[in-house]
């Protein structure tokens, strides 16, 4: 892009675009606008270079505008722009869903392509109930989710999410047969810990002690958990703590699914949490990097004990009444094969700077307002103490500070997260934490 083009850009009218999860009054009278992007960086329509420190939304992991990805998605278009995958098919999802087999945790050999990860989660809760219906087991319904957790903001998704925001206002539309263990975030205990707390684990124990003699196993689907609680603060689950989920989950005959639309791709320095953590769930969802966010793509990963009881159900026909139009789209399928190319071939999938990243942002403690530093893998938060009756607005005016600055973060309420591309390197996180350190020197 020329400079020459950027003051026309920024002669945009605002007031006709209705923003998703924006205040959008206060984002009109002060906006941000984004011209181009390369790499590490975005370029704003007043010509100004702004640091991408969260994968712009959890998602570009590949960094922006990568070549092989933007020439698959250019090339593809020029071939084929849309083909359905509803009893029809063309061979780039079916290619597609080998390559993601092929780095799957162990037994997941099936994929169920969606356009997002709100779309991946209400679909794995479909294929949790419907699996338990066709062995017989039609009473296990029930959901269980976690607090903090966030699942996407489908009616499904949202049902067993538990960031009470996103929820209050839909309260009399959410599934009724949902429950929540509590969170695992406690300050006192953990504050300040690199990598996985030490303690905690036994907070697992709850599934089992609580919440399934209260509606018994039999009625039962799934638990649903995303490994780390980004959009819930970056909350890094205590060791052991996973482990004992599975376990009771197998004991009772509980799906375990994984919620990996933003620990996946290379977050945690594994294809998937699940490989990090040593852990087999049920079904696991993904989105966000397996496209680098280049084009919209979700999908679940199955394991094939639970496709193979659909696969041998019987009856002729239609084995699950599900899908979307744009399932398997070709554009999305070219744009993540891409992205894997771009990931193998770059060994992005190490998280080579994690122990920078993680110094780097325990360099924050002691610095005015600071409760906790937490981190794993690539992915972390600095937690700031709220303003009295204020909650959130410290967290936001750091965050709009570091874009001033130069530096783009995100606030989840007074948190501000990290999580930059994996192309990140040890002068891009010096210089965004640098700008972290100093913007929390000034915030009252």
């Amino acid at each position: 892009m020329n400079a020459r083009d950027l003051p026309a850009m920024s002669n945009v009218n605002l007031q006709h675009y209705w923003m998703p999860f924006t205040d959008n009054r206060r984002f009109k009278a002060r906006p941000r606008l984004v011209a181009s992007a390369k790499d590490m960086y975005f370029t704003t329509v007043e010509g100004k270079q702004v640091l991408d420190g969260l994968a712009t939304l959890w998602c570009v992991n590949a960094g922006h505008a990568r070549p092989r990805i933007v020439e698959a998605i250019r090339k593809q278009a020029g071939e084929l722009d849309f083909a359905s995958s509803f009893a029809l098919g063309h061979p780039l999802p079916f290619r597609l869903a080998e390559r993601i087999a092929g780095i799957a945790p162990r037994g997941m050999q099936q994929v169920f392509f969606t356009n997002s990860g709100s779309e991946a989660v209400d679909t794995a809760l479909k294929i949790a109930v419907a699996y338990h219906r066709l062995r017989g087991q039609a009473a296990r319904t029930r959901f269980i989710g976690r607090e903090r957790s966030y699942h996407g903001v489908n009616v499904g998704g949202m049902s067993v999410s538990g960031v009470a925001a996103n929820r209050k206002a839909y309260s009399g539309m959410l599934l009724p047969g949902v429950d929540h263990l509590r969170h695992t975030h406690d300050l006192s205990r953990n504050s300040f810990s690199r990598g996985q707390p030490e303690g905690g684990a036994e907070l697992a124990d709850e599934l089992e002690e609580r919440i399934i003699p209260l509606h018994d196993a039999s009625n039962i689907a799934a638990l649903i958990i995303d490994p780390v609680s980004a959009s819930g603060g970056v909350l890094v689950p205590p060791k052991g703590y996973l482990q004992r989920l599975r376990e009771i989950c197998t004991r009772h005959g509980i799906l375990l699914i994984f919620d990996e639309v933003i620990t996946g791709w290379g977050r945690l320095g594994a294809p998937f949490a699940a490989q990090h953590f040593g852990i087999e769930p049920d079904l696991i969802t993904f989105a966000k990097g397996i496209t680098s966010g280049a084009v919209p793509l979700g999908g679940v990963l199955v394991r094939a004990s639970i496709y193979e009881t659909f696969m041998q159900a019987q009856g002729a026909g239609m084995e699950f009444f599900h899908g979307y139009t744009y399932s398997g789209h070709p554009l999305a399928c070219a744009a993540a094969m891409a992205a894997l190319d771009t990931y193998e071939e770059e060994k992005l999938f190490q998280a080579r700077e994690a122990k920078y990243f993680e110094d780097g942002i325990h360099s924050l403690q002691g610095l005015p307002n600071v409760v906790d530093c937490r981190n794993l893998g690539l992915i972390g938060a600095v937690e700031l103490t709220p303003r009295p009756n204020a909650p959130g607005e410290r967290g936001y005016e750091t965050f709009e500070k570091c874009w001033d600055r130069g530096v783009f973060v995100r606030p989840v309420g007074d948190a501000v997260a990290f999580c930059p591309p994996l192309i990140a390197q040890k002068q891009h996180l010096d210089r965004m934490f640098g700008t972290v350190a100093e913007v929390l020197k000034t915030v009252a």
